[in-house]
């Protein structure tokens, strides 16, 4: 065995040990977001590591090409996805409110929903809403952090 086949065999058991610990902190943690938290920053890890061990084991242009386009797609797409999902999360209250240290999210839902139901206001006394179009009243609105 020489020094690039111990350097791979490492790389995969440290990419495997990180996917073990992502899906361990998917069925353990409690909330969404920590469970966000678990899926994405092991998992992209746990991946750059395996495609490193990819590359060092087949070292040609067309693999190191496919590599990074693998990497650059999941560093764009999997935090963006997360961040949607943590916001989907909070919004429709499946996000435990007693785990959170600071609810920066809320405050800022909440400034906007009276900014919103101001500017609808207004729109209904001057008649520019259309026929059918309505304010949310409090039970579509999203819930207010406690």
């Amino acid at each position: 065995m020489n020094a690039t086949e111990i350097v791979v065999a490492l790389l995969v058991l440290v990419s495997g040990f990180l996917s073990m610990a992502a899906g361990i902190g998917i069925i353990r943690f409690p909330d969404v977001l920590t469970r966000l938290h678990a899926a994405t920053k092991p998992q992209v890890l746990g991946l750059a590591a395996i495609l490193l061990a990819i590359v060092l084991r087949v070292p040609t242009w067309g693999v190191l090409t496919t590599v990074v386009l693998i990497m650059t797609f999941q560093l764009l797409t999997q935090p963006m996805t997360a961040h949607m999902l943590g916001r989907s999360a909070y919004r429709t209250a499946h996000v435990r409110h007693d785990l959170l240290i600071e609810d920066a999210l809320g405050h800022d839902i909440a400034e906007h929903a009276e900014d919103f139901t101001d500017a609808t206001a207004e729109l209904e006394d001057e008649g520019e809403l259309a026929t059918g179009e309505h304010a949310p009243s409090e039970a579509e609105r999203p819930p207010r952090p406690e």
